[in-house]
């Protein structure tokens, strides 16, 4: 029994840390990072596996924390899709690490390691460098700034050549 406990915290705790390398943002302003953002390049996973023109939505919940909504349209069923989730602060707010669930009592790690001076855009992680999401607060971004992003994705040693870049285009 004590060795399932083991392994179920392991587990757990794991899904929530920071990969080696990458630093949260510090100085984070919650407030500022609400609102809607476009998800411009992602790598592959199976949550959000055909979906293009996605977004995020986040907003203030009443107990403090961060309520996302993701929503991308399905273009194998030609549909809408939707996904609620809910995030909290790791340790400090003022620091851009957050855990969120999309599914009851089980978290994943949020962790934003860039983020634009005025918030124009943000790139994000997990608990490992499997995930990553380019996300901005438009539906497009400047080329220039997307090969700087690209680069330092790169250089943190991301995965950046299997990028899946989002189609934008289409209403919402």
């Amino acid at each position: 029994m004590r060795y399932v406990l083991m392994f179920l915290f392991v587990f757990l705790t794991g899904c929530t840390g920071i990969p080696k390398g990458i630093e949260p943002v510090q100085n984070f302003d919650s407030r500022r990072y609400l609102g809607k953002w476009y998800e411009i390049a992602r790598l592959d996973h199976s949550f959000e596996r055909g979906l293009q023109q996605v977004s995020a939505e986040y907003t203030l919940r009443e107990d403090g924390g961060i309520k996302v909504l993701n929503r991308g349209f399905n273009t194998a069923k030609n549909k809408w899709e939707d996904a609620e989730g809910k995030a909290y602060f790791v340790e400090d707010s003022n620091q851009g690490y957050l855990k969120v669930s999309f599914f009851g009592p089980f978290y994943g790690a949020y962790v934003i390691f860039d983020l634009g001076k005025n918030y124009e855009y943000s790139l994000i992680t997990s608990h490992n460098r499997d995930f990553l999401w380019l996300l901005s607060r438009t539906p497009t971004i400047d080329e220039t700034l997307k090969k700087e992003l690209l680069a330092k994705m790169d250089s943190l040693g991301f995965k950046t050549q299997d990028l899946i870049f989002v189609d934008q285009s289409g209403e919402q």
